[in-house]
Parts: structure tokens; sequence; C-alpha cells
């Protein structure tokens, strides 16, 4: 985390472009270094409230918050009409959480350990919970793809607000589920709690702090996608799917990096994994409500971002099946994320 604070840099440097009005790749890339530490800070302020407030406050703040830069850049995304980049941004945390954060969460730890383990019944569940939801994204889009063009109206929208009604309430019910029914299954991973590097009321001005900045640093990153993707002869596509989620998850990602080196490898995969589920039974279903507030934004993905997103899950199933990991269960996990990422660069 000591290396992303010298990133903090690029906040005044992006500003001072901006205002200059420098070339637009330039004012994309210096944004986007900028958001980058404000993610971590934001993280790191969540948990020293978390520390104060408790277990079960603290979970719910966690989860809300871990996404919230992604949340922040998505809806200015939304607001400038760019749907096609608030969904590939969607798709792509996703995929990346499970191919890429556990694949290098793995592959690091297993360089270190021969074999780690993790408690296979929370995963599994987290798994599973994963599973549904993507079925979820995958059943709207079936319906638009089978039923004939001249049957659909305006009114197969309002499947997108059906869904995200029912997705955030499945989110609800998993928050009660872990803090509060089943609270036993995830004790284990409270045994060892660190004091808190800030008081309660310092945590809390940095974090409004920090969203302020993040969202002054998204809506100047999302004015530079579209010149910035004709420059550099990128699709939109591309930039939502592959660059945004890790702009918006670097600091995320580091930890559940740090965390398979220690091992502590439920901690990592739930980082993983659990990260993707709050994507879509929370961060989608906030996007949809919000995006009413300006032109309604279905939750249609494309038919190559459900593959990727169901081989994906189905993968991830396929890990937490048996309880432990190594190194090459790593490997091949960056080669596919590697190979779809190439995939989305042609398109």
């Amino acid at each position: 985390m000591r290396v992303l604070r010298y990133l903090l840099i690029f906040i005044p440097v992006s500003l001072i472009t901006e205002f200059l009005h420098f070339s637009q790749p330039l004012v994309f890339v210096f944004s986007a270094l900028a958001i980058i530490p404000l993610a971590g800070i934001m993280g790191e302020s969540t948990e020293a409230i978390s520390h104060f407030a408790g277990n079960r406050i603290g979970g719910f703040l966690n989860a809300t918050f871990g996404n919230a830069t992604e949340l922040i850049i998505a809806f200015f995304a939304m607001k400038a009409g760019l749907f096609d980049v608030v969904k590939a941004s969607i798709a792509g945390s996703v995929i990346g959480n499970i191919l890429l954060v556990l694949g290098l969460s793995m592959l690091a730890g297993g360089l270190k350990y021969k074999t780690q383990h993790f408690n296979q019944k929370v995963i599994n569940v987290t798994a599973s919970m994963l599973l549904f939801a993507v079925i979820g994204l995958t059943i709207p889009a079936v319906f638009t793809h089978t039923v004939p063009s001249q049957l659909l109206n305006t009114r197969y929208e309002g499947l997108s607000v059906i869904v995200a009604v029912i997705m955030l309430l499945i989110y609800v019910l998993s928050l009660v589920f872990s803090f509060f029914t089943h609270k036993d299954l995830y004790a284990v991973e409270t045994a060892e709690e660190a004091a808190p590097k800030w008081s309660l009321k310092t945590a809390i001005i940095i974090l409004v702090i920090s969203t302020v900045f993040i969202g002054i640093e998204s809506e100047i990153f999302v004015g530079t996608v579209e010149p910035m993707t004709k420059a550099m002869g990128l699709s939109e596509f591309f930039v939502g799917i592959i660059l945004v989620p890790i702009i918006g998850n670097a600091a995320e990602h580091s930890t559940a990096v740090l965390m398979a080196l220690k091992n502590k490898m439920n901690v990592a995969i739930e980082i993983a994994l659990g990260s993707s589920l709050q994507i879509i039974l929370f961060v989608t279903p906030v996007l949809i409500f919000l995006s009413l507030m300006f032109s309604p934004m279905s939750i249609i993905f494309n038919t190559f971002e459900l593959v990727a997103l169901l081989f994906s899950v189905l993968i991830a199933n396929r890990v937490a099946s048996d309880g432990e990991s190594n190194w090459l269960e790593g490997v091949q996990l960056i080669a596919a994320y590697i190979i779809l990422a190439a995939s989305f660069f042609i398109l």
C-alpha cells in the first residue's frame, strides 16, 4: 500500500492537465493513476471505521464501500450515456476478480507455499451465490434474444428493474446469512484483528474526502474515454471491460495478493469472489435504479460478455470445490484472463 501513496501526486497533476486542456489521452492516464491510490485510501478508512462499528456493521460497510470506486466511475459513465462502458465494466469486474485477482493470489501464494487451504464451506456458499447472480444476468439477455424483435416494446425495460429488485433483495439476505443466522461459519476470519491506524473521526473525514476526490477524478476520467479511445484506436468496450475494473479495484487486488502471501487464502479468495458477488447483487441494481434519473439502462449484456461471465463463475465453483489451491491453478486462471482480454481487445 505504501507504493500507492506515491501515486497521490497524480491528483493535482490530473486536475492541472484537465484545467489547462492537455491532450485527452494524457488526462485519461493521469486521472486513472489518481483514482488508484484514492480507492486504496477509501478502503483503509472503511477498515478503520469497521473496527469501531463492530463486525456486523463493519462487514456491511466493507461490502458497501468495497466497490464504491467502480460505482462512482460507472455513475458518471452512465450520466454521459456510455451504457456499453458501464455494462462492460460490470462484466469486466467479475471476470477480473475471478480470473486475474484469484489467479495472481494463487500463483503468489503457491510459489511460497506448496499447497494452501481455505474454508471450503464459506467459499462454496459465495461461489454458489455467484452462479445464481450470473444466471440472473443471463435470463434478460436470453429473453431479448429469443423473443422476436417486433414483439418487444418499452415494457421489457421493466424486466431489468424487476431483476435488479430481486438481486438487491438477495444481497440483503446474504448479509443476514453471513452476519446473523450463520455467522459461526465466518468466525474464523475475525480471529486476528489489528488495531486501527486512525481514530473514528479521522477515518470518517478521510473517507468523505477520498470519496469526493474519486467523484472529481471519475468525472474527468469518463470525460476522456471517447477521445482517448479514438486517439489510441481502442474500443470503449475494451476500456470498460479491462481498464476500468483494473483501475477501480487495484488497491483491493493488491490486498488479495498480500493475503495469499501471508497464507491467508480464506481472505484472498473471499476478496476475489465476494467482490464479484457485490458487483452483481449490489452495484448493478443500484446502477439500474440510478439510470432511471437519466435514461433507463437495461440489464442486457452481449453474448460474449455472458459466455465469459458464465465460464469464469464455473471456474470459480470448480476451484472452490476441493478446499485447496496451488500455483498451477493460479497460472491457469491468469492464462484464461489473458485469452479473454486479447479477445476483447480485437473487438
